[in-house]
């Protein structure tokens, strides 16, 4: 019997932010909606002017922070906290800082932590005066799954450190509102699994639909949307290996402060990052087409079921 892979894809119209959904009705064909598998129909995201774009994506993080410390200081309240640290909540996340997101069923192949190996690097680059990086997480552990929980509760203790406390914040009771608002108002998603354990995932599909730029093992959907993307790999194509695990943490450190984070704050004669924008440009017109369901309905229907 002849066995065959269709990929994952995701409803793009129920993803999509609104802002973005806005410059498309002005700068797509209008029924860009009816046909989004189609890669010509993305072909004029290149025609839409940068500083709108720009401007769409500080809408989407305001949103999300506001989102974030609303949220936050209700799970407070709901634990009786006192009315300080209710009031510190105001101070949680900046929508003027590069933000990145992480979030995810808490298994360990997963390696949720893997950004914590390193904390005296890790604090130099979320504590950078002049490019400040902030870190929220989300997401749950199966009941069961101890190793799940133990690294949720890292994660949270983290959050406690007085130097990190208004730089990294873990979500509690994550749902499909959280996962919206996470997938279209941070700047960068970062995803680490042990490769070759990963089923294919959505959340980095999601993320890219709106101009949020992926940092991923290639593992999954990404080791096929890698090239073209925009984004950025950790690692390399081989199997997994214990060593691996300080090798893909360094990578991260270093793709963070040599790359990633100074292109985001580079400014030169405009208000915007001129690389990070041709970046998400390139990055919406190649996952668009590819990863929505519509494509893989289409897939489905030719290759198993004609």
């Amino acid at each position: 019997v002849p066995i065959g892979n269709v990929t994952n894809g995701v409803h793009l119209p129920t993803w999509l932010n609104g802002d973005i959904a806005t410059i498309y009705d002005q700068y797509l064909q209008p029924d860009w909606r009816d046909h989004h598998a189609d890669p010509k129909t993305w072909e004029l995201v290149k025609e839409v002017p940068e500083g709108e774009l720009w401007e769409a994506r500080r809408h989407r993080k305001r949103m999300l922070v506001q989102f974030v410390r609303e949220r936050v200081a209700q799970q407070l309240i709901a634990k009786k906290a006192s009315a300080v640290e209710v009031r510190r909540v105001h101070d949680l996340l900046d929508p003027d800082v590069f933000t990145i997101g992480f979030a995810r069923r808490f298994a360990t192949y997963k390696r949720a932590t893997l950004f914590f190996r390193d904390v005296t690097r890790l604090k130099r680059i979320l504590l950078n005066p002049k490019m400040p990086v902030q870190v929220l997480y989300a997401g749950k552990s199966h009941p069961r799954d101890h190793g799940g929980k133990v690294l949720i509760r890292e994660i949270y203790q983290m959050t406690r450190d007085p130097e990190l406390s208004k730089r990294i914040v873990f979500l509690e009771d994550y749902s499909i509102e959280v996962a919206r608002e996470m997938v279209q108002g941070v700047d960068l998603w970062m995803n680490n699994p042990r490769r070759g354990e990963e089923a294919c995932g959505t959340s980095g599909m999601k993320a890219g639909m709106n101009g949020v730029l992926n940092l991923s093992v290639l593992d999954g959907w990404f080791d096929e949307a890698y090239e073209g993307s925009g984004c950025w790999a950790i690692g390399d194509r081989d199997p997994y290996s214990e060593d691996q695990d300080d090798i893909h943490a360094n990578a991260i450190y270093s793709l963070l402060e040599n790359e990633i984070v100074p292109m985001y704050y580079e400014r030169k004669d405009e208000s915007y990052p001129e690389e990070w924008l041709r970046r998400m440009k390139q990055c919406l017109t190649s996952l668009s087409p590819q990863f929505n369901c519509t494509r893989m309905l289409q897939e489905y229907d030719v290759q198993l079921y004609d």
